[in-house]
């Protein structure tokens, strides 16, 4: 995998307005790809840990490749102060999908070979994925929106909220393809002292859903968020659910939440530098809130005894596919933090465990 990547942010290049820019090659050779709807997409960990007929290793059977490039340009401007902005911006995203390239990954190899078989593959082959998005493709995204933000202090609010909101509007004639669609986000975080400078609680509630249109599947896992957060890929994993597999959550709508203790266990001195080690523990959530439509025709009644038993459930009920766990962060100046997270899947349909080594809390 690759990140190739320069942004600038900055409140002096427009004179009142704070300007964000980015330009990225993002590279995965195995993204994570569990097909669509939440619990209706079977995800098999004992399939995934087996051998093919031939030997060769299913490990990679929930992933595909993806090279994307990804251009934008976002900017906030006052309209009551700091704590109430408007926001605006244009991004370009060029995606390139494929399935993974098992030859290369194999290549030099004796023990330890990789499977051909492929989810994505599968769902490309039976026409669940349409011919004319399965490469992939550009798409300009058009976004407005608003801000309002009373927090007490950035890298870790005491007191406070957050909630952004946005409009995007991705039309077809600013697209290599026919799609066209509108999406709405919805993101709001609170924070609370329990201690003061010793403890906090926080928690973060977001939506983001389809209005009209159709989207393609591979736009569908980006969460967005207001600059200078950067934009992230799907619900689970280290920046919504933690402990539930990345990309498991994915639909034309999703939700998704957390809720975090805080709690600082040192405050010193070294060096002249400030530094205090703090504890976390946290309850996350997501579920898909509305469905994907998509093809099924051409769908095999009975799956060939290569792959999974089942891979799609219509009759499975979405719920919220819960994470948790705790963490460790050290913070120097208040303002650099780096977090280490542990977390767990309530469920094995969505996973066993998860690390995650980020910079700052996770919201």
């Amino acid at each position: 995998n690759g990140i190739n990547q320069i942004t600038y942010d900055s409140d002096r290049l427009i004179p009142g307005i704070r300007s964000f820019f980015e330009v990225s090659y993002l590279t995965e050779k195995a993204l994570d790809f569990y097909g669509f709807n939440g619990y209706e997409a079977v995800y098999d960990p004992g399939f995934e840990a087996s051998l093919d007929g031939d030997g060769f290793a299913n490990r990679l059977y929930y992933r595909y490749s993806r090279q994307l490039f990804r251009v934008k340009a976002d900017f906030q401007g006052e309209i009551l102060g700091q704590k109430f902005r408007w926001l605006g911006g244009i991004a370009y995203y060029g995606n390139s999908i494929d399935s993974v390239d098992v030859d290369a990954l194999n290549e030099g190899k004796e023990e330890d070979l990789l499977s051909h078989n492929s989810l994505y593959g599968n769902y490309v082959e039976w026409g669940l994925i349409p011919e004319d998005q399965a490469g992939g493709g550009g798409h300009t995204l058009l976004k407005a929106g608003l801000v309002y933000d009373t927090r007490d202090n950035e890298p870790n609010p005491y007191r406070g909220i957050w909630t952004e909101m946005q409009l995007h509007y991705a039309p077809a004639f600013l697209s290599n393809t026919d799609y066209s669609y509108t999406r709405f986000v919805f993101t709001h975080r609170q924070y609370f002292t329990l201690i003061p400078e010793w403890m906090n609680l926080a928690y973060r509630l977001s939506y983001q859903g389809k209005l009209t249109g159709e989207m393609p599947f591979y736009m569908q896992p980006y969460l967005f968020n207001t600059a200078p957060k950067l934009t992230t890929d799907g619900v689970g994993g280290s920046k919504t659910v933690r402990g539930v597999l990345r990309n498991r959550i994915v639909g034309d709508g999703f939700a998704y939440g957390n809720i975090e203790l805080r709690g600082k266990i040192l405050r010193t001195t070294v060096l002249n530098q400030n530094l205090y080690i703090a504890l976390s523990a946290f309850l996350d959530g997501g579920m898909v809130t509305q469905k994907y439509k998509f093809n099924t025709g051409d769908l095999p009644e009975n799956l060939p005894a290569n792959l999974p038993e089942q891979i799609i459930d219509p009759d499975a009920k979405e719920i919220p596919h819960l994470g948790f766990g705790g963490g460790i962060h050290f913070a120097l100046n208040q303002n650099f933090i780096v977090t280490v997270d542990y977390g767990f899947a309530a469920r094995k349909e969505d996973g066993d465990t998860g690390l995650y080594i980020n910079l700052n809390f996770l919201f």
